[in-house]
């Protein structure tokens, strides 16, 4: 009997793992890290409780990191099978967990110099060679393709709409007398959203693996360009520097392009954008190479080679550069990873700039429970950073309506062509975000939700 167990993304939005079992073979949906809360962030460091090694294959949403952060350590704990993606996501995942060893590397070095680590010495999770390992293990296969990764699964991958490569993953178990077809949305992107096209409709399936991350709210129903001018405009008006932290795939991309047609319109004053993420810079590269992933291109901006060009926007790539950083003045814009300000050079910025009352950090996206950014959109008074608490006299805005994921609604709208499944598990929500979706779906469509804790075991007749 197949069977599908959660060893993340249940009850929490971070951690991504799905575990498909059928007959001696064994299939990952997902490797992602824990974030947010320490207890979460602490499970990265456990290894699952099966034998890594009898794993056949890992096939991959998509490239962001609580999807694929913790493929190294899986390497690292003896995986030796393959990782399957599109071709936009396997480059993508090389940025991005080239930059979480480096970063983990860097931070555990920091924590040892600095001394305010528990542990003697700290480490880094995974280090880059785990990640060169690891690169190694990836094959690309395009969307609307169906492969076998291992008997008796095959699978095909349709766009999400929420990244560059980013898909809901297909899958057929041919071993039973009939065929078993499950659905993992991944992340759902959003409808009519800038840079990327809008989410496939969903295939028909048995089994729903259905994300939840906006399932109890809508996003505001705002103009983004003038919700952007109107937060831009209040933090000139304080005259002090402007703090975004941004996810280095999709989010830098998408905010720079942003400001430039804002600038371009007159709707804001000529700023300069300093851009201090190497990785960000890089990540433009992928995606002047895949411009069949994203409507960059027919947008305002006629050419993807333009992104990061011209006077306005300055690019720093090394730590000196980053460094002078510290001394502009506003009004001007630093966009840092990470997005959530878990890690990375925005926590260097924060420390510098947090306790200036010019100071405007703007929040962007989702922030997960326990994160830096959570704490500030909840109105802490001082931020935790490299052991030490740093007092937050900086005004807190926030830009509406830049989400990456499909709120209640935009998932609702998405799931209202698809026939009614077996059953549906709302996984990749926090609870309060999770209870109220799966309500929802038995209310309106009378389906049969289930919410999955950690390490649930589930047959799939």
């Amino acid at each position: 009997m197949p069977h599908i167990t959660f060893y993340g993304a249940a009850e929490t939005v971070t951690g991504s793992k799905y575990l498909l079992e059928s007959d001696q073979t064994r299939l990952l949906v997902d490797c992602g890290l824990f974030q947010g809360i320490k207890k979460l962030r602490e499970m990265n460091w456990q290894s699952l409780p099966i034998n890594v090694a009898t794993l056949d294959a890992v096939v991959l949403t998509h490239a962001h990191l609580d999807h694929i952060g913790y493929l190294p350590r899986l390497v690292r704990n003896g995986f030796e099978g393959r990782i399957y993606c599109t071709p936009a996501s396997r480059e993508i995942a090389e940025l991005i967990l080239l930059d979480s060893a480096k970063n983990q590397e860097r931070d555990a070095d920091y924590a040892n110099r600095k001394g305010f680590s528990k542990h003697k010495p700290a480490l880094p999770l995974y280090t880059s060679q785990d990640v060169e390992q690891t690169l190694r293990l990836f094959d690309t296969v395009p969307r609307q393709t169906w492969f076998s990764p291992a008997e008796p699964f095959e699978i095909c991958f349709h766009d999400a709409g929420h990244l560059l490569g980013s898909t809901m993953v297909q899958v057929t178990i041919h071993n039973e007398k009939k065929p078993i077809q499950l659905l993992f949305s991944g992340d759902v992107g959003r409808y009519d959203g800038p840079l990327y096209f809008d989410p496939a409709p969903p295939p028909t399936c048995d089994y729903l693996i259905c994300e939840s991350t906006y399932g109890d709210r809508d996003h505001p129903e705002t103009d983004l360009l003038e919700s952007f001018a109107q937060v831009i405009h209040r933090a000139v008006q304080r005259g002090g520097v402007m703090l975004i932290a941004t996810f280095a795939v999709g989010r830098a991309q998408q905010l720079i392009y942003l400001l430039q047609i804002l600038m371009n319109e007159g709707r804001i004053p000529e700023l300069p954008i300093h851009l201090d993420s190497p990785m960000s810079i890089n990540a433009t590269k992928i995606y002047r190479t895949h411009c069949e992933d994203h409507d960059l291109c027919e947008a305002h901006l006629t050419d993807c080679d333009s992104l990061l060009d011209g006077s306005r926007v300055h690019l720093a790539r090394t730590v000196e550069e980053s460094k002078a950083l510290n001394h502009i003045e506003g009004p001007a814009i630093i966009l840092s990873s990470s997005g959530m300000m878990t890690g990375g050079r925005i926590l260097f910025h924060l420390k510098r700039r947090l306790p200036d009352k010019k100071t405007t950090v703007i929040l962007g996206g989702f922030m997960a429970a326990g994160t830096r950014g959570r704490h500030l959109h909840d109105g802490a008074e001082t931020l935790r950073i490299h052991g030490q608490d740093v007092p937050v006299l900086a005004a807190i805005d926030s830009i509406s309506g830049l989400s990456g994921h499909a709120d209640r609604g935009e998932l609702l709208r998405w799931l209202e062509p698809l026939p009614d499944p077996k059953q549906v598990f709302v996984t990749h929500g926090e609870p309060n975000s999770t209870k109220a979706f799966a309500e929802r779906l038995q209310q309106e469509r009378g389906w049969n939700t289930f919410i999955p804790k950690l390490g649930d075991r589930c047959e799939l007749a």
